[in-house]
C-alpha cells in the first residue's frame, strides 16, 4: 500500500511540476520578460488580472489530481494487464516508439474536439466547461484550468490510448509533455509564429494561438486541439479566423495579406457560428443562471 500511495504521490507531483515549468516560463517570458518587445504579438487588447490568474491556477491544480486519479487505475490494478502497455522499449523499437507519440497526438485531437463539442452544447455547457471559459482572454496558466467533469473527461484520453496504442511509459510522458506544450500555447494570448508560417502548407493543418484565443473570446468554433482538420471538416472554424490571423500578422510584420486581414478590426467584429453550442459568454450565462 505504501509504494501505491508512494507512486500517486510521486505522479501528481510529477504533473504539478510540469505544469508549473512549463506554464511559468511561458507566463514569465511572453507576459514579464518581453511584454513590451511583445507587446504586437498580443491577440487581445484587453489584459487578464491576478485574480484570472490566481482562479486559473487553483483550478489547473484541481485538475491535475483528478487526471492522475483517472490513469491510476490503469497503471496500478490488474485492469493493466488488458492494456497494451509494455516496458521494454526492444519489443517494439525506438523507431515506434517516437512515432506512437506522433499517432497519440492525432488521435487525442479527435477525441479532445467531438468531446469538446459535446461539452459545448447549451444543455450542459454551464455544468461542465463554463469554467475553463471564465477565461475569455486566457493565460498559460488557464491550459488546465477545468470543473472536475471536464477533467475528468481530459484524463480520459490515456487509458483509451493505452487500450488501442502499445504505448511505453516514455512514450507517454512524451506525449503529455508534447500535449502539454501545444495547449500551453494556445492558451498564450500571444501570437508567436513565425512570418514564414502563414504561407507555409503547415499554416492549413496546425492550429494557432489566434486559433483557440477565437474559441475563447466568442465560446464557439474552432473546437480542435492541435490540426485544424476536424474543424474545416465539420464546418466549425470560425469563418473570419485566417482574416485575424492575418490582422495579428499585419500588425506584428507590417504586411498585410490581401483580402484578409482589411476584412476585420478588432476581435470584436468576428461572428460566432450557430447551432446547438453555446455562444453566450460566462457572465451571460451566470445570469441567466441567478434569475431562473
Amino acid at each position: 500500500m505504501n509504494d501505491i500511495i508512494q507512486f500517486i504521490v510521486s505522479l501528481f507531483s510529477i504533473s504539478v511540476a510540469r505544469y508549473f515549468i512549463i506554464a511559468g516560463i511561458a507566463f514569465l517570458l511572453v507576459y514579464v520578460a518581453f511584454a513590451g518587445v511583445l507587446r504586437k504579438n498580443k491577440i487581445q487588447h484587453k489584459k487578464a488580472d491576478a485574480s484570472d490568474f490566481r482562479r486559473e491556477i487553483v483550478h489547473s491544480l484541481s485538475s491535475n489530481l483528478v487526471m492522475v486519479a483517472v490513469s491510476i487505475p490503469f497503471m496500478l490494478s490488474p485492469i493493466k494487464n488488458y492494456t497494451l502497455l509494455y516496458n521494454n522499449v526492444a519489443d517494439y523499437g525506438i523507431a515506434y516508439l517516437i512515432f506512437s507519440v506522433a499517432l497519440a497526438l492525432i488521435i487525442h485531437d479527435t477525441y479532445f474536439y467531438w468531446m469538446h463539442r459535446l461539452l459545448h452544447h447549451r444543455r450542459i455547457f454551464r455544468h461542465t466547461h463554463l469554467l475553463h471559459h471564465k477565461s475569455t482572454n486566457p493565460s498559460p496558466w488557464a491550459s488546465y484550468a477545468f470543473s472536475v467533469f471536464e477533467a475528468f473527461t481530459e484524463g480520459l484520453i490515456l487509458p483509451i490510448l493505452l487500450f488501442i496504442l502499445p504505448m511505453h511509459p516514455v512514450s507517454i510522458s512524451l506525449f503529455v509533455t508534447a500535449a502539454f506544450i501545444i495547449n500551453v500555447y494556445g492558451h498564450l494570448g500571444y501570437e508567436i509564429a513565425p512570418k514564414w508560417f502563414r504561407n507555409s502548407f503547415l499554416f492549413e493543418i496546425l492550429n494557432t494561438s489566434v486559433h483557440h484565443n477565437l474559441h475563447h473570446s466568442k465560446f464557439k468554433g474552432n473546437y480542435g486541439l492541435y490540426f485544424r482538420i476536424w474543424d474545416r471538416v465539420m464546418k466549425t472554424e470560425n469563418p473570419q479566423y485566417v482574416a485575424y490571423y492575418d490582422k495579428i500578422q499585419e500588425q506584428r510584420f507590417g504586411c498585410a495579406t490581401p483580402g484578409t486581414a482589411s476584412q476585420i478590426n478588432t476581435i470584436s467584429d468576428l461572428s460566432p457560428n450557430t447551432g446547438n453550442e453555446t455562444t453566450d459568454s460566462p457572465l451571460a450565462i451566470a445570469d441567466r443562471k441567478r434569475s431562473a
